[in-house]
């Protein structure tokens, strides 16, 4: 209001015109000449802050009509709006109004809370850590399948070290399954050795809506101390040198596709030696991928190791029905940790904080054994904070 009176005042005084007062005021020439009409009609009155309602509706459901709707649900309460509909079509009633005016009607009148909304899942939020160093982080995904030429959908599950771009793995996939994306990681990971990181998206297999948004690969991957970095939900620019990647890799082996998915798999190793040894990147300095890459000191193990938790760890294993025994009760876990060891830190009293290797996954009150869990995104080391989640 008081800077709606200014703006008349400075107008009235004549320093400046009214474009140049629309800038100053960051309003319309529009909304200028609205607020002057009323200040003239109605003095500083017509300056108070109105109700954007329309004062009248040109297809408002008439009132008698919204009326016999009302009576009708009270007498029906469970009854949705198509069979409120049907009822008084069969009482004689005309000119009814469509479904969603007559859900729209129920709301008004309190009569209808509308439809529960889907709790949306937590998310750590952008990751901020860089790849400064060759397997640092590595990038992962699946690019849209396509058809064979014998009608199979091919799936290409890729990987990339994000910081000298060195394409790691090109694999056609018959399936998204976690087993097929585990079995050419490990062929990575005996080839290459193992990243500090794996940056994904949000879907199967890499995640999950379960406690720390863990899967069987997930779990699989942290046992080898391989850090997960779960980018936004609709933000593909944030692992983004994977997507350009695919983007090439569209155009130069998926066009014709392949007869098969064997010539198909053909063609993708074709293309990962183009990609890493014949063609130079801008982002590299027009260097090749391959001369830029080193693989990583850290070697794939024979065996996962097993989880090892402190000394004042309470420890259980995660049985088959997805939970664990706590002082005779039952707490439920999650199926992605079946006959796993997870281990209890007790932070304040009847309060534990709940670990899966060094990954904090949840938190719980013992009095009522609800778990409580994480984003999956921290761990006893403080790389990153962590907000609970229920």
């Amino acid at each position: 209001m008081q800077e709606k009176m200014r703006f008349v005042t400075d107008y009235a005084e004549g320093l400046f015109g009214l474009s140049e007062l629309s800038r100053r005021y960051g309003i319309s020439r529009k909304t200028a000449y609205k607020w002057l009409g009323r200040m003239e009609r109605e003095g500083p009155a017509g300056l108070e802050e109105r109700a954007s309602v329309a004062l009248r509706v040109a297809n408002r459901t008439d009132a008698r009509m919204e009326g016999l709707i009302v009576e009708f649900r009270r007498k029906h309460p469970t009854w949705g709006p198509r069979k409120l509909l049907w009822g008084l079509a069969r009482d004689g009633a005309v000119e009814l109004p469509s479904g969603s005016t007559v859900a729209a009607i129920l709301k008004r009148e309190g009569l209808s809370s509308g439809k529960r909304r889907r709790r949306r899942e937590g998310h750590p939020g952008r990751p901020r850590t860089e790849a400064v160093r060759p397997n640092d982080i590595w990038g992962a995904d699946f690019k849209g399948q396509f058809r064979t030429g014998d009608g199979q959908y091919c799936y290409p599950f890729t990987v990339t070290d994000l910081c000298s771009r060195y394409l790691l793995v090109c694999d056609g996939k018959l399936t998204t399954k976690g087993e097929g994306v585990w079995a050419s990681l490990e062929e990575a990971f005996r080839k290459h050795g193992l990243p500090e990181a794996i940056r994904t998206d949000n879907g199967a297999p890499f995640a999950s809506t379960g406690i720390a948004r863990l899967t069987q690969l997930g779990v699989k991957l942290i046992k080898l101390g391989i850090r997960r970095e779960l980018i936004e939900p609709a933000r593909p620019d944030q692992n983004g040198c994977h997507e350009r990647m695919h983007r090439t890799m569209k155009a130069e082996a998926t066009r014709p596709a392949k007869a098969n998915l064997k010539s198909q798999q053909k063609r993708f190793g074709d293309f990962v030696i183009e990609f890493n040894e014949e063609r130079p990147h801008e982002a590299l300095g027009m260097r090749l991928p391959v001369e830029v890459y080193r693989p990583s000191d850290r070697p794939y193990p024979s065996v996962l190791p097993k989880p090892e938790y402190p000394g004042h760890f309470e420890v259980r294993r995660v049985s088959r029905n997805g939970g664990v025994r706590w002082r005779g009760e039952w707490l439920n876990v999650g199926h992605a940790l079946l006959e796993e060891p997870i281990g209890f830190e007790e932070v304040d009293d009847g309060i534990w904080d709940t670990y899966f290797c060094s990954l904090l996954i949840g938190r719980f009150d013992q009095r009522n054994l609800r778990l409580i869990g994480t984003l999956g995104t921290h761990d006893r080391c403080g790389k990153r904070g962590d907000r609970p989640q229920t």
